[in-house]
């Protein structure tokens, strides 16, 4: 599956749970880990480990699963590793805390509107 239909596929997930402050940065141009960074905010532990259990099941569904998924019994910060797209959700704490936006600021933000064209 192409990055950006995986991307869009994952913001769909992460929008159903009601996934805070979506961001989509495009690191293709900085960085060889990949295309995409997506980084979303949960309210508690329960709420990142649903979103983390949405995309795994739409992605499964399609039949794309992660490298490599990380963090997931303290869901403070889960890393799911799917090659081209790597995709982080923090608890609120943890996300101000490890601030990967301002680590990775010459990422390119992009609008998660224009991944749905």
């Amino acid at each position: 599956m192409e990055s950006r239909e995986m991307a869009k596929r994952i913001i769909d997930a992460m929008e159903e749970k009601k996934a805070e402050e979506i961001r989509v940065l495009d690191i293709s141009e900085v960085s060889s880990l990949g295309d995409f960074f997506i980084i979303a905010s949960g309210n508690n532990q329960n709420q990142v480990q649903a979103i983390i259990d949405e995309i795994d099941e739409r992605l499964g569904r399609a039949g794309v699963s992660p490298r490599q998924v990380e963090g997931y019994q303290n869901a403070n910060w889960v890393l799911m590793d799917y090659g081209d797209v790597i995709v982080h959700v923090f608890d609120r704490e943890n996300r101000l805390f490890y601030d990967l936006e301002r680590i990775w600021k010459d990422g390119k933000v992009i609008a998660t509107e224009s991944l749905k064209d």
